[in-house]
């Protein structure tokens, strides 16, 4: 009778056990499904976290090198503009002029360049040129003609120094009136632009009351004609501008 009872209170015993390690696998089974779902819920808000960081380090970046309004100050335009002017344009050393040169063919210097070109030039004794030189700078580009032709022309024909009457008339290159002396411009301004729509007007335009073609020589023919030297004349004064 005992070891029926024993036997019984056994088989109760390893019941329950096998009850208790069946709830403790559930448990367990339970519990790690939790831990996963933290861990995946971690690990997400991880990723975002790293996401947002880069797209956080992104900005900062772009930012550092994105100028702001401010940032853009006349140092930072001009020299931005100087940048521009170097590829844009040659060097002064770049020049390079020719007898027979097409005269409409600019210097593709910058203004800046031609400026400081004209300020060098030691034959300019009385100064006009380096005074004039952005105002001729920008009526040759008006009127698309080589800068370094237009003033060796008007040192031929006024001289270095500007000779008196061409002073007083303000007529840089010899314009006749109908009577024969020279056309009365009332500045400095209007006779450079007279010259220069002249030049371009009848002598380096076709269809030009005077055109010959767009050379030295060719300008000569009704510019000039009686002088068979005055090629040479302007060359040699265009030679002591760039040298």
């Amino acid at each position: 009778m005992e070891n029926k009872r024993s036997a019984q209170n056994l088989k109760q015993l390893i019941i329950i056990c096998v009850i208790l390690m069946i709830t403790g696998i559930v448990i367990g089974i339970l519990n790690l499904g939790q831990v996963n779902d933290k861990i995946a819920s971690l690990t997400k808000k991880e990723q975002n976290n790293i996401e947002n960081k880069k797209v956080l380090d992104s900005k900062m970046i772009v930012a550092s090198y994105t100028p702001k309004k401010e940032v853009a100050t006349d140092e930072v335009v001009s020299r931005y503009a100087r940048a521009r002017q170097r590829e844009m344009y040659n060097s002064i050393n770049e020049i390079t002029i020719t007898k027979d040169m097409d005269l409409t063919i600019r210097c593709n210097i910058s203004r800046e360049d031609f400026i400081q070109l004209m300020a060098s030039v030691r034959a300019d004794t009385s100064g006009f040129f380096e005074q004039n030189a952005g105002l001729i700078y920008d009526i040759c580009e008006k009127y698309q003609l080589n800068e370094i032709f237009f003033c060796g022309l008007i040192s031929a024909e006024s001289g270095w120094n500007i000779a008196g009457n061409h002073r007083r008339t303000h007529n840089y290159i010899s314009l006749m009136g109908n009577g024969g002396s020279l056309i009365q411009f009332s500045s400095v301004e209007e006779g450079l632009e007279r010259a220069a729509s002249t030049l371009h007007k009848n002598y380096l335009s076709e269809g030009g009351r005077f055109y010959h073609g767009k050379t030295l020589s060719a300008v000569r023919t009704r510019f000039c004609p009686v002088n068979p030297n005055w090629t040479n004349l302007v060359y040699g004064r265009m030679e002591q501008i760039i040298k």
